[in-house]
């Protein structure tokens, strides 16, 4: 595809990756079937296997390193489509972006909040460590039910779900960077940004093969990891360093390019490796129940089918009533619904934290079961909401601005 041929926003290009999400659904429903089969040892022996080499502190179960390691190739995806639509895409517009500015942050905000209410009232403080797992959103399960089941609901509605997605990505890397750090080495975090710095710097020469960039990124990822600070805001950082606007006379931003470039292999391969070894819980302990026993189960469940709904809708809501903010063209308040349930879909970053949050089997275990269920509910609730608005009459001016609505364009 040419970069004359290309959609407004990368963003948008994510709703061709329903065959990347079905391979993410698979992978998470193999690994959940043989943690709860007879075999279940094997997939534990398996997750647990120690690779790498000890000399450099990088001797890690083969689940650190889908979390740790190839989760860094959907970051570096993440960071350079934050690039792009911070200068060139969604969010170069404060008054445009600001109404699903404004929903990410109360989607954010309200799920933690209800997570911290029920772990508080029933889970004891150690719950508490998990607050922010009900906050994230999975963008790839999200786009491709939209993609599904929105057809012939506004345009606006994708891009929409994209702003507002491509901030809950910002927040939860701000959260995972803060939050979810405890010790940090000075010395190796200086050269994890020095690595990046000069991955900076080779990703705008005229010419870098991007063979070239591996063995720097490579660098950074080990030394970000060696600092403390979770190794895939490395990722994130290189990232954020590509340009975002056409350089040396090429034909296409180099985001499109290096974007292009990563986004099958994380799609393909980073994703579903790291589902089939995060969603691998045991549900059913040898004395019966196990996970629903546990407060954090139902604090991570409300969080997000409640919370995401109720923050998404209630801060849009309120926004477009008390200030003079609206939302784009075409679109009414009551297109949020399906997109307040379908923020609910964390799982594959609310699966990262819920590992990052506790150290204990029976808390994170709850907690991945918990991001499993509302995910599968939300998703099956937000494809009902979709059809359903797709069928209701809509009026010249959805959007209540007081002028008719000019861009109806609808999902195909």
């Amino acid at each position: 595809m040419t970069s004359q041929n290309r959609p407004a926003s990368l963003f948008q290009r994510l709703t061709d990756e329903v065959p990347g999400g079905i391979l993410l659904l698979i992978a998470a429903v193999f690994a959940l079937a043989w943690a709860n089969s007879p075999w279940s040892d094997a997939y534990h022996a398996l997750a647990g296997a120690v690779v790498g080499p000890a000399a450099l502190h990088l001797d890690l179960s083969v689940a650190a390193w889908a979390s740790d390691g190839l989760l860094a190739l959907f970051f570096f995806v993440v960071g350079v489509e934050l690039k792009h639509e911070l200068v060139a895409g969604s969010l170069r517009q404060p008054r445009e972006a600001a109404v699903p500015v404004l929903a990410a942050v109360g989607g954010m905000a309200v799920p933690a909040a209800i997570f911290a209410l029920v772990a508080a009232a029933a889970g004891g403080p150690e719950a508490l460590h998990g607050w922010a797992i009900p906050t994230a959103t999975d963008i790839a399960f999200a786009l491709a039910v939209l993609a599904v089941f929105g057809r012939g609901l506004p345009r606006a509605l994708r891009v929409f779900l994209l702003t507002l997605a491509v901030v809950d990505d910002l927040l939860a890397i701000v959260v995972i960077a803060i939050a979810y750090t405890e010790h940090i080495s000075g010395p190796m975090l200086a050269g994890a940004l020095a690595a990046v710095a000069l991955f900076a710097v080779l990703v705008r020469l005229r010419r870098t093969a991007w063979w070239a960039l591996l063995p720097v990124a490579a660098l950074a990822w080990g030394f970000m990891h060696a600092s403390g600070v979770h190794a895939t805001i490395a990722g994130v950082l290189m990232g954020l360093s590509v340009p975002p606007v056409a350089i040396h006379g090429e034909p296409e931003s180099r985001t499109h390019r290096y974007g292009d470039l990563v986004r099958p292999w994380s799609a393909a391969v980073a994703l579903p490796v790291f589902a089939f070894f995060a969603a691998g819980v045991t549900l059913v302990g040898d004395g019966g129940p196990a996970v629903t026993s546990e407060p954090v189960f139902y604090a991570v469940l409300f969080g997000l089918l409640a919370g995401k709904l109720v923050g998404v809708l209630g801060t849009t809501a309120l926004v477009t009533r008390l200030t003079p903010l609206r939302l784009p063209d075409a679109l009414g308040l009551r297109d949020l619904l399906p997109v307040g349930l379908l923020t609910g879909i964390g799982f594959t970053v609310a699966l990262l934290i819920a590992e990052l949050s506790f150290d204990d089997d029976a808390h994170r275990g709850a907690a991945k079961a918990g991001v499993l269920a509302a995910s599968l509910l939300a998703g099956v609730l937000g494809a009902f909401s979709l059809r359903w608005d797709a069928r209701r009459a809509r009026n010249a001016d959805m959007n209540a601005d007081g002028t008719p609505d000019v861009d109806t364009g609808v999902i195909g």
